[in-house]
Parts: C-alpha cells; structure tokens; sequence
C-alpha cells in the first residue's frame, strides 16, 4: 500500500517544490483536483511527476453537472466530465477518476408506480451511466471509482456493499468503489468486515480520521482496516483527504510515520 496527498494539503504554489516536500514528508502519491482548470496544467504536471519519485495517484471529482440530475443535460454534462478526467488520468498514470453519483437529497421526481421509489430508479439510470463510462474508462485505460459518502452527504450509496451492487450489475473490469474511512467510520458497523466483503471492487482508499482531521486526532481503528486491505491484496495507493490541525510540515511527516506503524 502506497501513501498520498491531496495536492491542497501542501501550501507550495510550485509543482516541483511541492512533490520534492510530499516525497520528504514520507509519501508517495499526489492526488490532483479535478476541476476545469486541469486540462491547462497537464504538460506542467507531467514535466513535474517526470523527474519526482511521486507519482499522481488519482483525480478527485473537480466536473461538473449531476449524474442522478433530474434534466437530460445536467447527466449529460457530469457523463462528459468523468470522461475527460479518465483520458487526464490515463494520460497522467493514475489509477482513476473518484466519482460521486449525486450529494444531497434526489432529484428526479417521483416514478411510481412504474418504480416503487425514487432509489430503484436511480439506481437502474446510474448502473447504464456506468457502463457506458466504464466501457470508456477500458478503451483509455482508467477507472471510474465510484465513492460512498454518509448520511449527511448523500442520500443513495453509503456503504461500501451499495457501491459494490452498482459494479456487479455494471459488470465491468474499469468501474471500482472507493473506500473512505471518515464516511466508513459513520455507516459501516465493523469497517474491517466491509473492507473484507467489497475485496477486489476497492481500487482507491481516502485517509481520515473520525474528527475529519489527519489519521492519528480521532478514534478510527486503521490498523484493523489496514489489515483488512492486507487481506484483501490491496496494493494501490491511500491519499489523505482531510484537514491539518497544525503546521503542515510538523503534521505531515508525523502523520505519514503513524499511518506506516498502523501498517
């Protein structure tokens, strides 16, 4: 299992500065944002990862649109931008694009009787989405990585098994789950057995503890969960998505030490 850093965690505006402190602080993978913005950056970030030891690790979200929207458009326009975050992904070596289905609450009204709720409908619209991506994702050579979120952020896949559901009917080798521990910590009841159970479906793993801060400032058990992704194989890498309660040269290496000894 490989170390990572959301590119926001380190406060260095150069590129180069910035995986040269990643690599001292004891990582080994940056994870880009996603946003438009990207596209531009590309030549910058290839020059930059071409002479580093760290290497891009994934692309968070960052387009735009709804895939669960309730308007054509709005599913249309989030389906072309997981698309084009899969060719920068391939482009870049990382391993995928992390995509939320939908926050909050539905969107698309009521279909009864012709579905008895909104849920199974979503669903069904999100696993032909998926296959048309995933099949996308195979010819460029990315993964779409579909993340559970809790209760509070989501109202459809929340634990890994939903997530997991969605990639058995899809049916395809490019369509993964993420498995993020703060929103694990509040919707799975034993996390090792979860991570066990969604086995080969987890390709991505997001680090934070149950305050939302870095590893190690909560009550999260991640030497049971490390173990479980042991169990499993898991190889790839696991990027930090959280806030940092201190200066983040005295934090990040601190933090990086812990997660290895959890390990």
């Amino acid at each position: 299992m490989k170390l990572a850093l959301q590119e926001n965690l380190v406060p260095e505006k150069d590129l180069r500065e910035k995986l040269r402190k990643i690599e001292q602080y004891g990582f080994e993978g940056i994870e880009l944002w996603g946003r438009n913005e990207l596209g531009n950056r590309m030549k910058e970030i290839k020059d930059a990862i071409s002479t580093s030891k760290v290497k891009v690790s994934t692309i968070c979200s960052g387009y735009s649109g709804d895939l669960l929207g309730a308007e054509r458009k709005v599913r249309e326009e989030a389906m072309e931008g997981v698309k084009q975050r899969l060719a920068w992904a391939a482009e870049l070596g990382a391993t995928g694009v992390i995509v939320v289905p939908t926050f909050g609450g539905p969107k698309i009204c009521d279909l009864s009787p012709v579905y008895s709720s909104v849920e199974e409908f979503e669903k069904k619209l999100l696993v032909e989405e998926c296959k048309i991506l995933g099949k996308y994702a195979g010819d460029v050579g990315s993964f779409v990585l579909l993340e559970p979120l809790n209760r509070y952020e989501t109202h459809l896949l929340r634990r890994l098994e939903d997530a997991v559901n969605i990639c058995k009917e899809v049916r395809l080798d490019h369509v993964k789950i993420m498995a993020d521990f703060f929103h694990m910590n509040i919707e799975e009841r034993i996390i090792p057995e979860s991570i066990e159970a969604s086995g080969e479906y987890i390709a991505h793993v997001h680090l934070a503890d149950s305050t939302r801060e870095l590893p190690g400032y909560g009550h999260t058990d991640f030497k049971g969960g490390f173990s479980a992704l042991k169990k499993i194989g898991y190889k790839r890498y696991m990027a930090l998505e959280c806030s940092i309660p201190g200066p983040p040269e005295l934090e990040l290496p601190k933090c990086a030490k812990y997660l290895k000894k959890c390990m």
